[in-house]
């Protein structure tokens, strides 16, 4: 047959199959090599382009990021996918002109700025240490590669620069400080009363078409919560077989590979006494300083007491009132000459005179301590659970391997995975986004079990570790999903109307509070527009007052400075839906006066924050007005 079509294939009909086969494929080649339609682009700021696939994995760390510090209270479907994308669309967009801004005025990242970021983020670290295994572990999980992460740091460090550089440059003057302090400082005097909302409360029927629109209008105050059944397997070291006892050859090893770890320092308590002589002294004071030490020594060779004579006759204020004792010494603590002797003596023998810096010393030596290595046998019970240790450590991590190969490879069972390494398949009853017990609450594994690919698209998870630290490692896969469903209406109206009454009497609690506001501006006194309720003097009060309710804090601040002799009056909601009514009838103006330095500098250093930070924004705005800036509409598709 192949014969047949070689001998057909001849003359101008095959060469024109040919050419017609060759064109649409040296143009895929050719727009493939100019990049032509590679990478849709959803905008482009002064010539740069921001990539679907760059905002896809911008979206995607916001989410994770959420999902870590939520934890349980992680909902996204609480969360509108076209608006949070287009919120970080605008980020990348203010990123990008603020690294183009840097970039032409010089700013760069050097190498050694990069390594520090990377070595002092906590993330990528054990025991207090930067670790490489749980940096490439750590940038695995977010999809990225040690040089994406790198380069990313690298521009986001060269943007912060600016920041930091306007934040640096801005200036506070006296006269704005000054400002600042008045209002900072400033107190009112204020007095309030508070309307209970539960004085307001009615037992007037709720129409149905007001439950029936709070119910619409609320759906995911309502909702039974989503929830799955969870089929997992759980590699733990501490649960794994004993490894083969290490062999005499292997422990002897270790032991001489690290026989540093097993030696000794000797420890000698030591005792001297001291005649001083200065170290320029001539050869006469010296040579007297040393017949002294030279009778000394004779008294206590004669059998006088060494403490008694130390007491007595040395000139060292820190050892004589405790009989000459230094206590006990290694060796290069004490001066060179003087730790020469002192661990060239034998025990109870005394040294001749030792001459040092501080003078002549008689030195002896009361206890020897420790010195030489410890033998094999005194550590081997160590050097067993160190090698057993290590080995139990190498099974885990082997088994972990294979554990995340196998789940991969078998993506729509965990059943061939706990064959192989011999696991016990576990399932879990009904799971919440709030997790369940033991390995269930962990926030990585429940995340895990919500994420696109375990709950929507049927896979095995990859492998989850828990706790950094720990040695234990999980994969999973969803058995069983309910989506989140709407309680019916009848199942909650009663629920619905104790809300809308509660609602009800905090908005006439409200009206009255206005109405109230209304007598005090018409003139009536404090005290009969209360009516029955109590009037609450408060005094001076500043923005941070700790004893008066939040709300009442922002209203006296938020209100005019009140006139001579006229208070000023209003009224608001407390967020228990209590009304209050507050009047403000004096201002105390904050003043610098009696302000330590240290406080006004600390003042002053805000405040330039302050004022660094509006324009700092002020300064994204220009950029961005002035910026050619180009957008494509974004797809309202959600990846969750």
């Amino acid at each position: 047959m192949l014969q047949t079509i070689r001998e057909r294939a001849q003359g101008w009909i095959a060469w024109a199959i040919v050419i017609l086969i060759s064109v649409p494929f040296a143009l895929w080649g050719i727009q493939s090599y100019l990049g032509v339609g590679s990478e849709p682009v959803v905008a482009n700021v002064n010539g740069v382009e921001i990539t679907q696939r760059e905002l896809d994995r911008r979206y995607q760390d916001l989410r994770l990021r959420l999902r870590e510090q939520l934890g349980a209270a992680y909902r996204p479907e609480l969360f509108e996918d076209k608006k949070m994308r287009t919120q970080v669309l605008d980020s990348m967009i203010r990123d990008t002109l603020l690294q183009q801004v840097a970039y032409e005025l010089g700013l760069r990242a050097s190498d050694q700025e990069l390594r520090g970021a990377i070595l002092g983020n906590p993330a990528f670290q054990r025991d207090g240490r930067f670790d490489n295994a749980a940096y490439e572990r750590t940038l695995e999980l977010q999809g990225m590669s040690p040089p994406q992460y790198e380069e990313g740091l690298r521009q986001r460090i060269v943007g912060s620069q600016l920041e930091r550089a306007l934040m640096a440059s801005e200036l506070a003057t006296d006269a704005e400080l000054a400002q600042a302090v008045r209002l900072q400082s400033q107190q009112r005097n204020v007095s309030y009363v508070q309307l209970p909302k539960s004085g307001f409360v009615t037992e007037d029927p709720i129409p149905d078409e007001d439950i029936r629109a709070f119910y619409d209008a609320n759906p995911a105050r309502f909702e039974t919560p989503e929830r799955v059944k969870i089929q997992y397997l759980v590699l733990d070291a501490s649960e794994l077989g004993s490894t083969d006892a290490p062999s005499e050859d292997e422990l002897r090893a270790l032991y001489e590979s690290e026989i540093e770890r097993f030696s000794e320092p000797e420890r000698r308590r030591v005792r001297h006494i001291l005649i001083t002589v200065s170290a320029d002294a001539d050869d006469a004071a010296q040579e007297a300083a040393k017949s002294r030490l030279d009778e000394i020594r004779t008294r206590i060779e004669g059998g006088e007491d060494f403490a008694a004579i130390a007491k007595e006759l040395s000139e060292d204020p820190g050892s004589a009132g405790q009989g000459g004792d230094l206590g006990s010494i290694e060796a290069g603590i004490m001066d060179p000459a003087f730790d020469q002797a002192a661990f060239a003596l034998e025990k109870d023998v005394l040294s001749q005179p030792v001459r040092t810096q501080f003078g002549y010393h008689l030195i002896q030596v009361t206890e020897i301590e420790g010195g030489g290595v410890k033998p094999l046998a005194a550590v081997l019970e160590q050097l067993v659970a160190e090698m057993t240790k290590r080995g139990s450590e190498g099974q885990f991590f082997d088994m972990a391997e294979r554990l995340a190969n196998l789940a991969y490879e078998s993506p729509d069972s965990l059943a061939p995975a706990a064959e192989e390494l011999g696991l016990e398949l576990q399932t879990s009853d009904w799971v919440g986004r709030a997790g369940g017990e033991g390995i269930l609450s962990n926030r990585k594994v429940i995340a895990a079990a919500f994420s696109d690919e375990v709950l929507r698209q049927g896979l095995n998870s990859d492998l989850i570790e828990p706790e950094l630290n720990a040695l234990q490692a999980v994969v999973l896969r969803v058995m069983e999903h309910e989506e989140a469903s709407a309680k019916p209406l009848d199942e909650v109206r009663d629920e619905i109307v104790a809300v809308l009454r509660d609602q009800r009497a905090a908005e006439a609690a409200l009206s009255a509070a206005q109405s109230m506001v209304q007598q005090l501006e018409s003139g009536a006194a404090l005290a009969d527009a209360a009516g029955g309720h109590e009037v609450s003097e408060a005094g001076l009060i500043g923005r941070d007052a700790p004893d008066i309710p939040p709300a009442v804090a922002d209203l006296t601040f938020s209100m005019a400075r009140p006139a001579a002799d006229v208070a000023s009056y209003g009224s608001t909601s407390l967020a228990n839906g209590d009304a209050v009514v507050v009047v403000v009838s004096n201002v105390v103006d904050g003043s610098s006066e009696g302000i330590g330095d240290a406080e006004l500098a600390r003042q002053r250093a805000g405040f330039k924050r302050t004022i660094a930070a509006t324009y700092y924004d002020d300064l994204l705005a220009d950029l961005q007005t002035r910026a050619k800036i180009e957008r494509k509409p974004l797809d309202d598709e959600s990846t969750e």
